[in-house]
Parts: C-alpha cells; structure tokens; sequence
C-alpha cells in the first residue's frame, strides 16, 4: 500500500548495473572478473573469460539458455554477487534467432512484415533481461555487469561537423534501453594522440600514438569519442582511471562520501 508513512528520504545505493564498453582485446572481462564474488553467463562466440579462474555457466548457445540460467541465479541457494553478461554483442544475434523462431521468421528483417518490426520485438528480449537483473539486484543484492563491443560510425552532431565515435556494437534501439537501464557507462582503452605526418605533395595524415605506455584506462565521462557516465556517484567520477576494479570500487567510494 502507497501512503504517507510509505516515503522515505536519503540516498540509497544499490548494487550497480553497469554497460562496460570498450575496444578489442583491451581486457573488459579482466576488469569485469574483478568484481565482488562473480559469475559469469558466457555468450556462444565470446572467449574472453576463457582463460580465467572465475565461475561461470557452460557456453550458452541460445536465448533460452540465458534464461535458465538467470533462472537459476534467481532461484537456487547462492553466494554470487556480480553477475556479468559476456557479452551483449554476442547475445543479440542469440535475441534474434529466439524472435525469428518465434514470429517464424526467416531473418530479423523479415519479423511483422519488416519496417524495423523484428529490432522493435527484439527489445522485449532485452527488457527481459533486464527485469531478470533487476530481480537479482532486489532480491539478493547481485551487481551486474553487461560487456559490450564497440563499432567505429559517423556521428551527425546537429550543432557541429560530423565525426567519427566509437558506438555500442548492437541494434540502435537496443543499445539506447541500455544506456537508459545502467547506473554507470565505462568505455576501455587506452590514451592515444595523434601525430601529424607528412604524405607527400604537401598532404599530411595522422597516425595513432599510445600515450599510455600499454597502460589501459577505464573512462568514466562522456566523450564525443565514446559514450560513458553515470547517475548519482558514478556521474561523479573521474574522467578516467585505471582499468582494474579495485580503483573503480575506490573510486566510486571516494565519490559517494
């Protein structure tokens, strides 16, 4: 029942849904595997927990698989804290293939007719996961972290020149009920620079220079090159910090005090 005595104030932190983003190869299911009493729901095609010592599901080949085991998580006696979805790049094609079976569908293109129907459809799928997430943050305080890839896609700015960025490597649609779901946006890389070289007959071309000396970075603001941030703490991080957790935990303390 909804009444007076039913408000309450102060802020109040949960478990933290996060969208981890980032390049190729630069250790985000590392960074993910350093999170408080992980399991991990590996995707068909995703090796990167592979060589790590942490829990995890068997290769999940089908949506349905996904299900189970979030089930499961839900269901059964635990003491898993984290839950880590490797990865959303590789589970929307899986999100697919369970609507296509389902509308009886040769392709995604083809669900409802088409017009964009199927990606629409799709969503459910994504919301469902995300209820399921949900659950295990309310019901037994489960942090959840979901790895994606990135796509390299020109960006219309309406106000400037169009440029380049690095974008969520799923279905626009999807990619934005994401976003909207997540507590915090981290993007992984390294710092580059670009340095100016000349190409002949006066023309000059740029080539990429690791600043970092290999050092990989978590970036925790917006950027016109990526996406990140966050609400309450996690929108108070700094722009960018080591990408191992301990510093993101030390971090995200500094900024909730």
């Amino acid at each position: 029942m909804i009444n007076l005595q039913s408000i309450t104030r102060g802020a109040q932190i949960k478990a933290p849904r996060i969208v981890l983003l980032g390049v190729e190869k630069i250790g985000k299911s590392t960074f993910a595997a350093g999170a408080d009493k992980p399991i991990v729901l590996p995707i068909r095609q995703e090796e990167g927990v592979d060589a790590l010592d942490i829990a995890k599901f068997p290769t999940l080949q089908s949506f349905a698989e996904v299900r189970d085991a979030l089930s499961s998580l839900a269901n059964e006696k635990h003491d898993y804290k984290t839950v880590i979805i490797d990865s959303a790049s590789a589970l929307e094609p899986l999100i697919f293939s369970d609507v296509c079976e389902s509308e009886k569908a040769a392709s995604i293109e083809k669900v409802g007719g088409g017009y964009g129907k199927g990606y629409t459809e799709a969503l459910s799928r994504w919301r469902e996961l995300m209820q399921a997430l949900d659950f295990l943050r309310e019901s037994k305080n489960m942090a959840s972290v979901i790895i994606g890839h990135v796509k390299v896609k020109k960006f219309d700015d309406p106000l400037n020149e169009s440029y380049d960025q690095f974008q969520f490597d799923v279905n626009d649609k999807a990619s934005a009920t994401l976003f909207r779901w997540a507590d915090f946006i981290g993007f992984a890389n390294t710092k580059t620079f670009v340095k100016k070289e000349q190409a002949g007959f006066g023309a000059e071309k740029g080539r990429a220079i690791d600043a970092s000396g290999g050092q990989r970075f978590l970036f925790c603001q917006k950027s016109p090159a990526f996406p990140a941030g966050g609400r309450g703490p996690y929108g108070k991080l700094p722009d960018d910090i080591p990408l191992n957790w301990s510093d993101f935990k030390e971090a995200v303390i500094s900024a909730s005090k």
